[in-house]
């Protein structure tokens, strides 16, 4: 198969990518050379991760990955949701994260309860737009925890894990994770479609 154009500029991610679609060829926009700025005004991860993709096809002719994924917490109304990346503007991560657990104050149990969602849309050359949608439920942590991977990681605590996905291991997230979940099961449907 022919290189995949992943739709993100984030290093992290890309990581992440490139470990869960091992034996694909798949670059970012900047390993691509491509530099265009694409306004995600969609309500749903569904609408911006095709925003994304669609907006590509000009620049590449092959398959283009793209991907919209955040933080739903259900007490908040599913915030931050589609803002996740935008939620309090150029904040960083740890102000985001204590900003929300602070909004949870005297909230317990399972109505702290919250979710990654990642959506991955595929723009294929023949014009057809594939998604997939994957989730790793959880709770809203007391206190951020674990250093591993990046953004609400430390906070988004997985019960049957006894841990944050910012303590497990990357392969062990891959694993489990709503991109991993999402990532996976695009890989599956390009199968079928390419096949």
């Amino acid at each position: 198969m022919e290189k995949i154009l992943f739709a993100t500029g984030n290093e992290g991610k890309m990581r992440e990518i490139k470990m869960i679609l091992d034996g694909l060829e798949v670059i970012s926009l900047k390993e691509a050379g491509i530099e265009v700025d694409i306004e995600e005004n969609g309500t749903t991860f569904e609408e911006n991760a095709a925003i994304k993709a669609q907006a590509l096809r000009p620049y590449w002719d092959g398959i283009i990955l793209a991907d919209d994924s955040g933080l739903e917490v259900d007490y908040l109304n599913k915030e931050p949701g589609v803002y996740s990346a935008r939620y309090m503007g150029d904040a960083p991560y740890e102000i985001k994260n204590r900003s929300i657990i602070e909004r949870l104050e005297g909230v317990e149990g399972a109505d702290r309860s919250a979710r990654f969602v990642c959506v991955i849309a595929a723009s294929l050359p023949d014009g057809q737009l594939l998604t997939t949608r994957g989730t790793i439920e959880g709770i809203i942590a007391k206190e951020p925890a674990g250093c591993g991977g990046f953004g609400y990681d430390p906070i988004v605590y997985v019960p049957e894990l006894g841990m944050t996905t910012a303590e497990i291991s990357a392969e062990q997230k891959n694993a489990i994770s709503h991109r991993g979940k999402a990532l996976r099961a695009m890989r599956e449907k390009l199968a079928s479609v390419l096949a």
